[in-house]
């Protein structure tokens, strides 16, 4: 199979949360999220289900001028791999997804982190334990387990190319006119009008 390419999206929502997160690590962007496609019309990862409710989270799909996203620092890292490696990525949120309701924010597992402890918790991610187990389905990708992984382990991954760093709502690969989502569960796809950023 041909060489494919995934996108990882790291940000900085400006969120009170975010704040807080960021006085741990000492790090600017402290969200992670992955996507398939250059144009990023499918972006996943674990965060709020309710922008302004952090408390209220899980499986969640990002769009890049809506929400949190609106006002996003980011930097953009496309990853090479196999088609088979990409196929079976995608296999994987297609899994987590189609049971979504199943699943929680982690936030046990980030007060772990912060106290070194390998906190391994069934149905439950933050965003870049989320991440980490999708890239994990390439073999020697990742060092650490995923539920040690934070997105400064997955920027710090070799191979990563940057493609973009700046505001997420001035993404230059984005599609203007109209943009088509597929919808990895049941095979549909979704028009949407494009957002305006004027």
């Amino acid at each position: 199979m041909e060489e494919k390419k995934i996108y990882i999206i790291f940000t900085d929502t400006g969120t009170l949360f975010t704040k807080l997160i960021k006085l741990y690590t000492k790090k600017p962007l402290n969200h992670v999220s992955i996507s398939f496609d250059k144009q990023l019309t499918n972006i996943f990862s674990f965060g709020r289900k309710k922008p302004y409710n952090p408390f209220v989270g899980g499986f969640v799909r990002e769009r890049i001028a809506e929400g949190l996203f609106k006002k996003a620092r980011c930097e953009v890292y496309s990853y090479s791999l196999s088609g088979a490696e990409y196929e079976q990525m995608q296999k994987k949120v297609r899994q987590i997804e189609a049971k979504k309701e199943l699943y929680k924010y982690n936030f046990l597992g980030l007060i772990a982190i912060m106290l070194k402890y390998n906190l391994k918790r069934k149905n439950a991610f933050f965003c870049s334990q989320f991440v980490a187990t999708i890239l994990n389905e390439k073999r020697g990708m990742l060092e650490k387990s995923p539920s040690q992984c934070t997105p400064q382990d997955l920027l710090a991954m070799n191979e990563l190319e940057l493609i973009y760093k700046g505001k997420l709502n001035f993404y230059p690969h984005q599609v203007n006119e109209n943009m088509v989502e597929h919808d990895f569960s049941f095979g549909k796809t979704i028009i949407y009008k494009s957002p305006d950023f004027s």
